[in-house]
């Protein structure tokens, strides 16, 4: 046993530290990237926000809206040939929605069914827990064999060791985050986890020391986070909880007290499990909470504030461009991060 006595920090223990600013407007701002992935070779521009492969969120109807604003969505696991054959607009959509698989032998043969009938999506999204086992490893590198023109997105891991070791196994986007999930339960059954914001610190270096980039995922509460994460390094940020609640995510509408909720879960919660496999191993404990979401409405106006948010915070550190936002940033470390005297 040791213990590393290293700080490591969450979104909640800083603040951005503002600095002088030429720039006259937010709207001057801009948050579009480029990127070209070092395995497929694929280059992709866009808004690099994306929606996580969790039920009501990482849906075709959500990433129709995403899209508008070029932005990602990784559909849910449930997306096999079928449902995808049964949109019809799949073809206006494509370049930003990723195929999410899990690493067992019938995710692999689903995976080469979809991707014989839809051979122009690009994005696969490999998607566990703990993707610091061996066999995970050995599953990316599969993929990448037969998939050699593909972009891979694999995860998850929260430490710079196993971010190279995915990329070298063919990763070309390691996803960053255990445990900080507003519906995950992981670090309260099982102890394990790491900061967010170090996490992706210290991933986003190894990663961009390979030629490969990171998805945080997880953890963000508001647009100020979002941009935390883009200041510390990330390529990409992914969102669950703060894109639920909305008409595009196709949740059933409960109705309490004459006020209107969408019931929201973990991906590894009971509820999840026994939805997709029919309840839980009895080796296994759920790793999800469900919780019910006040209703929001259409998407678009939560779109507008997580950007406005972003654009806002480049203006405060001088930064011209999301690009530039990382090279911009100085964190000074809070132990309040905001007044909640009218906060419920």
């Amino acid at each position: 046993m040791r213990i590393e006595e290293d700080i490591k920090l969450d979104y909640s223990d800083v603040l951005f530290r503002p600095k002088r600013s030429t720039l006259s407007s937010r709207k001057n701002v801009n948050l579009n990237r480029t990127y070209k992935f070092r395995y497929s070779n694929h280059e992709w521009s866009g808004i690099p926000v994306m929606a996580a492969n969790m039920d009501g969120v990482g849906e075709l109807k959500l990433a129709e809206k995403l899209n508008e604003h070029g932005m990602i969505t990784c559909l849910t696991k449930q997306h096999d040939i079928k449902k995808l054959k049964q949109y019809k607009k799949i073809k206006s959509i494509y370049k930003n929605i990723a195929l999410s698989i899990g690493i067992k032998t019938e995710d692999f043969e689903r995976l080469d069914k979809v991707l014989k009938e839809f051979n122009f999506i690009n994005f696969i999204c490999i998607d566990v827990a703990n993707g610091y086992s061996e066999h995970f490893s050995k599953f990316i590198k599969s993929v990448r064999e037969k998939y050699p023109t593909k972009t891979i997105i694999a995860g998850n891991v929260v430490t710079a060791d196993m971010t190279q070791e995915l990329v070298l196994s063919g990763a070309d986007i390691v996803k960053v985050g255990i445990g900080p999930g507003s519906v995950c339960t992981t670090r309260i059954q099982t102890g394990v986890g790491y900061p967010q914001l170090s996490a992706v610190i210290e991933c986003a270096d190894a990663a961009h020391g390979l030629g490969a980039h990171i998805i945080a995922d997880g953890g963000c509460t508001c647009p100020g986070d979002v941009a935390k994460a883009f200041g510390g390094g990330a390529d990409f940020v992914m969102l669950g909880g703060m894109f639920a609640g909305h008409d595009e995510g196709n949740g059933k509408i409960i109705k309490t007290n004459g006020k209107k909720f969408i019931e929201f879960y973990g991906s590894s919660s009971t509820v999840a499990n026994k939805k997709h496999y029919g309840g839980l191993s009895d080796y296994r404990s759920s790793e999800g909470r469900t919780v019910r979401v006040k209703y929001r409405g259409k998407i678009n106006d939560t779109i507008s504030n997580i950007l406005g948010g972003i654009r806002s915070s480049c203006t405060y550190v001088g930064a011209p461009s999301l690009k530039q936002l990382s090279k911009c940033t100085t964190f000074v470390r809070v132990s309040n991060q905001f007044n909640d005297t009218f906060v419920k």
